[in-house]
């Protein structure tokens, strides 16, 4: 989702910054009577991935357990974006073996975007896992386990034109029952020279929108008060009608989901600086329930170096684009970024431009990597990755640094003030303490007296530290 390198610290308040973490994903409501155990690791789009998986597998008569030991098939659904995901998940692969030991007859499959690129390794070289399967081949899997049962090695990486899942209904697991991804779109076109995401998803298609908005409605139905609409760029999301030639945009398709119901809150994620129009911000301005967050991916504060990304905008179009949101919004919006220290070639006046662009937006929070050559990208042919590791290692706390700073800086100013919070669990410090999220995407803390998860409530801030804000319901 435009969040790339190596080392990363992420401080987002929201556990989708844990991008090395892998998340178990289980219903134990499912009855079956074969057993699935599935991680994720990666972004948000292979959590809603393993959703779709864990759907089609039970209509192929799979529950979902979260031990390992009474699995009858393990898939890990897979991310490619950096050296140190695929290092980890190679890591995890040699574990779980130990167990397949123990328990012969169990499978192991490795599912999306490390399937294209290590298909051959996995399967033949180093006979780790019994199959190996892409992100748009998910239906074919109660075949391939086919195969595999009768004693074969099963593959299926082939990416589809075509493919979006929107027949699927996803199976919510390991859902709080408040919020939920709904993927809009797939693939992406950008061609950023140090991304593998449209070489191992493929090229962008959109989602029709009725099935999106019928998704959207059934979730808040069932008592959801949340969906974030998934994209590798949702503002690039363009549908249109063979039959009636009818088109809608992003800025249309949120306005679609924002009347379902004003109680629905609505999130989304990613943007592209170079797609993101006035047109969106102007409808998430309307309505109440679209919230005022944008993550706005800036890679890099020079130009020279944006252009050698293949980001296709530079410095001042980027500022162009925060002027206006806060234009649009006032300081009333979160913001944040993703930035890549040490990218080829980067020199110490690149690496200050980025943070004197840092210092120019005082973003809420980013996610910050140092650069990782990922094979077959266009900057692993074009480029050598010349900037030395430790140099690399200490522009990215620099980086760091500079953002707790803005971190601190952005979280005060919540201070004082009253926000709308939708509760979604617990604290992770004490069961005595909720915590949500505003709508800037800021975790708040605060005492759990009589409220509920999923109820929305006022809460006034009275303290914060850099990634949390502290307060009471009013």
């Amino acid at each position: 989702m435009d969040n790339i390198g190596d080392t990363k610290k992420a401080l987002s308040p929201t556990e989708l910054a844990e991008l090395d973490v892998p998340k178990i994903s289980v219903n134990q409501e499912i009855l079956g009577s074969k057993k699935l155990y599935i991680e994720s690791y990666g972004c948000a789009m292979n959590f809603a991935d393993s959703e779709v998986v864990a759907s089609i597998l039970k209509e192929d008569g799979y529950s979902t357990t979260s031990v390992i030991t009474d699995a009858d098939l393990i898939l890990i659904n897979t991310c490619a974006i950096r050296d140190n995901a695929e290092q980890k998940v190679r890591n995890r692969l040699h574990t779980l073996n130990i167990a397949k030991k123990k328990k012969p007859k169990m499978k192991i499959g490795v599912l999306g975007c490390m399937a294209e690129r290590l298909k051959q390794k996995f399967l033949e070289e180093e006979k780790m896992v019994d199959l190996v399967v892409g992100p748009d081949a998910y239906r074919d899997l109660p075949k391939l386990l086919e195969e595999v049962e009768d004693g074969y090695k099963a593959v299926n990486v082939f990416l589809s034109k075509e493919e979006t899942y929107a027949d699927i209904s996803p199976l919510r697991l390991d859902s709080n029952g408040v919020s939920a991804f709904i993927s809009i779109m797939r693939g992406c076109n950008n061609m950023c020279s140090f991304c593998v995401v449209p070489l191992t998803r493929g090229r962008e298609r959109s989602r029709d929108p009725f099935s999106i908005e019928n998704e959207a409605r059934d979730l808040f139905e069932k008592g959801y008060r949340e969906v974030t609409l998934l994209g590798q760029n949702v503002d690039s999301y363009n549908w249109t009608s063979g039959e009636t030639e009818q088109k809608e945009n992003f800025a249309n398709l949120l306005e679609r989901i924002a009347l379902i119901n004003p109680e629905l809150r609505v999130r989304f994620s990613t943007s592209h600086p170079k797609d993101i129009t006035d047109e969106v911000l102007y409808t998430i301005k309307k309505y109440d329930n679209i919230c005022n967050y944008i993550h706005l991916p800036a890679q890099s504060g020079s130009s020279r170096i944006l252009e050698m990304m293949n980001r296709t905008y530079d410095r001042e179009w980027y500022l162009e684009r925060i002027s206006k949101i806060k234009e649009i919004f006032g300081e009333d919006c979160g913001i944040s970024h993703d930035m890549i220290a040490g990218f080829c070639t980067e020199t110490d006046e690149d690496h200050q431009m980025t943070l004197s662009l840092m210092d120019e937006v005082i973003f809420d929070f980013g996610y910050m990597f140092y650069y990782s050559e990922r094979p077959g990208t266009p900057a692993a042919k074009k480029y050598k990755d010349d900037v030395p590791e430790e140099v690399k290692k200490s522009r990215l706390n620099d980086i760091i640094e500079k953002q707790r700073e803005h971190s601190g800086i952005r979280n005060n100013e919540a201070v004082g003030k009253i926000h709308r919070v939708l509760i979604e669990g617990y604290s992770r410090k004490s069961n005595e303490e909720l915590r949500g999220r505003n709508d800037q995407n800021k975790v708040i803390v605060f005492p759990k007296e009589n409220h509920k998860i999923g109820e929305y409530v006022n809460v006034m801030v009275n303290s914060c530290s850099t990634g949390t804000l502290i307060g009471t319901v009013i």
